[in-house]
C-alpha cells in the first residue's frame, strides 16, 4: 500500500520549510531509513528518512520550493500502484496542464503590426514581432507556448534563459523568475528593450519603481562581460532582513553607551582558566559568560526591562529567558536559554556552548530561536575589537545589550591619583515606548555595577 510522506512540523513556530536537496526523486528505489530529502526552516536544517521500502511514485515539490508543514511531499509505493486517490487534484510531473503540451516548442509566425503609437496593447504587438526571431531562433532551447507568450509580452530574451523543464525546455516559471528580478517597464521601455536589446536596471525611476526608457542600458559586452555577480540571498538572510527592518520600523529605539571597570572579571577569568588547567573545572568560563551572569542579576532588580512590549500592553516575566546572538556560516542566530536565572555561572556557560554548537551545525530547536521565546538578548562583538555599536532589538523584547571590547581608560583611584584601567564597553538599545530613558540608564548602570562586583563560585 502506498505511503504518503509529509513535510514534518519542526517546532510550534514553524509554518513552512524550504527543500534544500532531493535525495530521492520520482522513480528511485528507496529502503526504509534512506534519506528522502533535506530541508531547512528559517535557521535550522534537517533530513527526512523513509519509513517504508518501495519506489518514489510521485514527488510534489522540487529543490528550492517552500512547502507548508504537514503538506504531502512524496508518495512511496509499489511499481504501477494506483495513487490517484492520494493526489487530491494535483497535477503529476507527467502532466503540467498544457505547460509542456507542445513538445516541439513551435512558435507562431510574427504578426504584422502598425507603428508604435504609445498604446500598451499595440506596443505589446510590436515587441512580440521584434522578439519572434529571438524566441524561436536557431540554437536556442525549446520554449513552451506559455513561456513564449509571457516572454513576448515582457520583452524577455529567452536565449539568455536556462530552461528548467524536461531536456532543458524553457517553461513559464523560468520567465517568471527573471521578471521577479527586474522592475516593470513602460510601453516605450518595452519597445526599446525588444528592438535594441536594451535591459532595465535593478530599479526604475517611474511611478511605483517602473522602468522608463531612460532607465534602460545596453546589454553587457560579450568581450568584457560583467564585472559583478548577482547572487540570490538565502532564505535565512531574507528572514533576518525582514526582522531587522520590522524592528527599526515598528519601535522607538534609542541606545545608551557606558563603560564598566573590567579588572574584577579579568581576574576571575584568570582564576577560572587556572582551575580548568588544573582539572578543578570542566568548563571554559569566558568573559561573555560573566557579563551575561551579571545581566541576569541586573534584570532581576529591574523587572520592567525583562518584558515584551505588545502595543497596548506590556508583558512582565517572572523568569529570565536570555537570548545570545551567535554568528554562524548561515547568518546570525539568537537561541534562548530558558530560566537562565536558575543557573550557576558554570551551568549558564555550559548551556551557551551547547546552543551555540547546535546553531552552527544546524541542529538547533527552532522554538528557542523565536524572539518571543526570549525576554532579553545579549550580543557580544568584543572579540572582534568593536569599541561601540548599536544593537537592534529582537521585538517584542523591550531591550538588547551590546557588549564591546575592553580598552584602557583613565580612572580616578582616589587622592588625586589617576591610572589607566581596563573598561568593557556596554551598549543598551531599548524601546522608548516600553522604557523611559532614566530607567534604561539606571539599568545599564546596574549591569556595570554587577560586572564590577561579580563574585561567583566556580563549582563543577
Amino acid at each position: 500500500m502506498a505511503v504518503v510522506v509529509i513535510m514534518p512540523k519542526q517546532g510550534q513556530s514553524v509554518e513552512s520549510c524550504i527543500i534544500t536537496e532531493l535525495k530521492k526523486k520520482k522513480g528511485n528505489t528507496v529502503k526504509k531509513g534512506d534519506v528522502l530529502f533535506s530541508y531547512e526552516t528559517d535557521k535550522a536544517s534537517f533530513e527526512e528518512e523513509s519509513s517504508a521500502d518501495g519506489i518514489v511514485l510521485e514527488c510534489f515539490y522540487g529543490e528550492g520550493d517552500e512547502v507548508p508543514v504537514l503538506e504531502n511531499m512524496m508518495v512511496i509505493g509499489e511499481p504501477g500502484e494506483d495513487i490517484s486517490s492520494l493526489l487530491g487534484g494535483r497535477e503529476t510531473s507527467d502532466n503540467n496542464s498544457g505547460e509542456e503540451a507542445n513538445s516541439e516548442g513551435t512558435i507562431p509566425q510574427s504578426r504584422n503590426v502598425g507603428p508604435y503609437d504609445g498604446n500598451s496593447d499595440s506596443n505589446d504587438r510590436l515587441q512580440a514581432s521584434a522578439l519572434a526571431n529571438v524566441v524561436s531562433g536557431e540554437g536556442t532551447s525549446a520554449v513552451s507556448p506559455r513561456a513564449r507568450k509571457l516572454a513576448e509580452k515582457n520583452a524577455v530574451d529567452t536565449s539568455e534563459l536556462s530552461g528548467s523543464g524536461p531536456k532543458g525546455r524553457i517553461i513559464e516559471r523560468d520567465v517568471q523568475a527573471l521578471l521577479q528580478e527586474r522592475p516593470k517597464m513602460t510601453p516605450l521601455a518595452k519597445k526599446l528593450a525588444a528592438e535594441q536589446g536594451m535591459l532595465p536596471q535593478s530599479f526604475g525611476t517611474g511611478l511605483a519603481g517602473t522602468a522608463r526608457a531612460s532607465d534602460l542600458s545596453a546589454a553587457v559586452s560579450d568581450v568584457y562581460g560583467n564585472d559583478y555577480e548577482d547572487r540570490k540571498i538565502s532564505n535565512m538572510r531574507k528572514i533576518i532582513a525582514r526582522s531587522m527592518h520590522a524592528s527599526l520600523q515598528n519601535s522607538a529605539q534609542l541606545t545608551h553607551h557606558l563603560g564598566a571597570d573590567a579588572r574584577n572579571i579579568l581576574e576571575l577569568r584568570k582564576k577560572a582558566k587556572s582551575m580548568q588547567d588544573e582539572g578543578l573545572l570542566d568548563i571554559n568560563i569566558t568573559l561573555n559568560d560573566m557579563v551575561c551572569f551579571s545581566v541576569i542579576k541586573a534584570l532581576k532588580k529591574f523587572p520592567n526591562v525583562n518584558t515584551h512590549f505588545l502595543g497596548d500592553s506590556i508583558r512582565y516575566f517572572n523568569k529570565v529567558h536570555l537570548g545570545l546572538a551567535v554568528d554562524t556560516e548561515r547568518g546570525l542566530m539568537v537561541p534562548v536559554v530558558p530560566n537562565a536565572d536558575d543557573l550557576s555561572i558554570a551551568g549558564l556557560s555550559r548551556q551557551f556552548k551547547e546552543i551555540a554548537a547546535a546553531c552552527r551545525n544546524g541542529s538547533v530547536n527552532p522554538d528557542i530561536l523565536s524572539p518571543e521565546a526570549g525576554t532579553f538578548t545579549v550580543s557580544n562583538l568584543g572579540n572582534y575589537g568593536v569599541e561601540m555599536f548599536t544593537p537592534v532589538i529582537n521585538l517584542p523584547q523591550s531591550a538588547i545589550l551590546g557588549v564591546n571590547t575592553i580598552v584602557p581608560r583613565p580612572k580616578d583611584l582616589g587622592n588625586g591619583v589617576y591610572a589607566f584601567v581596563p573598561f568593557i564597553g556596554l551598549s543598551l538599545t531599548y524601546d522608548h515606548r516600553s522604557l523611559d530613558g532614566g530607567e534604561a540608564t539606571r539599568f545599564l548602570k546596574q549591569i556595570a555595577i554587577e560586572i564590577e562586583t561579580i563574585d561567583v563560585g566556580f563549582e563543577m
